[in-house]
């Protein structure tokens, strides 16, 4: 059977969605100058130790993003830090904030679906993928409705941007690539700079008036905290969810036995999303530096290195799951690194893994044939440490 990968001609760098066995665990590039970490225990055991694998990436391409772009965000904080922010943040996905905001998720659900309920064909992206997440997350923000449909311009700016950048090119092309998408991201980070303004000025019991109020080390957070932790909701629930729904109806239509067996049993559908998060892993790759000498896998790790930690390929690792190239809604166990692991485990993993299952039960539900459509390919992202969707032309009928 023609893979996948095959089919679409997914990014020919992610060998393991062609079935290519991973061979080195840990591997050194060369050309990049850079570290790749591809099996499941070396990726899980980089995860484990910052002091050694730090997140503060933006050393090593920093590229003008200071201050501004980087305080507060968590994804580029390493320990002690990182847990005083965290637990903040943690805040706004408790089990019960989760669990309060499942009406919401399953009416808008329903909503995005009655605009093309009778249609024979849409974009499953623009239609449902997108809208879904950011609305909820521009909800939990407060930012106006009328101004989420820019946030799609700038993320999917971003987002295609970002996918002309390797650590291949010389410094100044990644520097160009890199300005480029750092252009949109002002953008985003202007507006959400005002709209903290604004809540300063007009206090709200909210996501955003809870941080706005908090403090961190015996200090109130800066407006550069509030802003990244807000970017970082915003890109998260895009790459997550959006792509994780985006991925999860690709791999149905092309397993349609799997299809027909999730459809006539509701019951595989938590298990569905954990598959699809590990059969296509919208986040491949996260990134790390080698803060000290450091022994990884067998290999010998200078400090001062970029490290790439294939979340991917470490999802089709064989020693862990038995025929990973099988796409198998019931596989169990599944301990799939789609939303990573250890002190950076996404901290949405439960929202998202809500939003995943409501979307894909309100698309059953409203349409029993839901397809590809041959004569409109999807359009995938072109970065290689991303694996999805940014467009999904769907039929919906015979």
């Amino acid at each position: 059977m023609t893979s996948l990968a095959e089919r679409w001609g997914i990014h020919p760098d992610q060998f393991w969605l062609y079935g290519r066995p991973i061979e080195e665990p840990v591997r050194f590039d060369e050309e990049m100058d850079a570290w790749h970490v591809h099996g499941h225990a070396e990726v899980l055991e980089a995860l484990a130790n910052p002091a050694a694998f730090s997140s503060e990436t933006i050393k090593l391409v920093p590229m003008g993003a200071g201050e501004s772009y980087t305080e507060g965000d968590l994804l580029q904080t390493d320990p002690p830090d990182h847990g005083a922010l965290r637990r903040l943040a943690a805040r706004a996905f408790t089990p019960k904030v989760v669990a309060d905001l499942e009406p919401r998720i399953d009416a808008l659900a329903r909503e995005l679906l009655d605009t093309v309920a009778d249609e024979d064909g849409f974009d499953l992206m623009s239609a449902l993928a997108y809208p879904l997440p950011v609305t909820v997350v521009t909800e939990l923000l407060g930012i106006p409705a009328a101004d989420r449909h820019l946030f799609e311009r700038w993320m999917t700016g971003m987002v295609e941007e970002m996918g002309d950048l390797s650590l291949a090119d010389s410094a100044e092309d990644q520097e160009a690539t890199f300005g480029a998408a750092m252009d949109h991201m002002r953008l985003m980070l202007d507006y959400l700079r005002e709209h903290t303004a604004e809540c300063r000025r007009a206090p709200r019991d909210d996501l955003l008036g809870g941080l706005i109020g908090a403090e961190l080390n015996g200090r109130r957070l800066t407006d550069n905290h509030i802003v990244n932790f807000a970017k970082m909701l915003l890109i998260a629930g895009y790459l997550s969810t959006t792509m994780l729904i985006g991925n999860t109806v690709l791999c149905l239509d092309h397993f349609p036995d799997q299809m027909a067996r999730v459809r006539a049993d509701r019951s595989l559908v938590p298990g569905l999303v954990e598959e699809s998060l590990r059969y296509l892993s919208p986040v491949a790759a996260t990134y790390r530096a080698t803060a000290a000498e450091t022994e990884l896998g067998g290999r010998r790790l200078g400090p001062g290195k970029m490290v790439l930690v294939w979340f991917g390929a470490a999802n089709r690792d064989a020693r862990v799951f038995p025929d990973p190239m099988a796409f198998d809604p019931a596989r169990s166990p599944n301990p799939q690194l789609g939303f990573g692991r250890g002190v950076h485990f996404c901290l949405g993993a439960a929202l998202a893994r809500m939003e995943g299952r409501i979307a894909l039960n309100r698309l059953f539900d409203r349409f029993p044939v839901l397809r590809t459509d041959p004569d409109k390919p999807p359009a995938f992202m072109l970065a290689p440490d991303t694996t999805g969707v940014t467009s999904l032309p769907v039929r919906t009928s015979g």
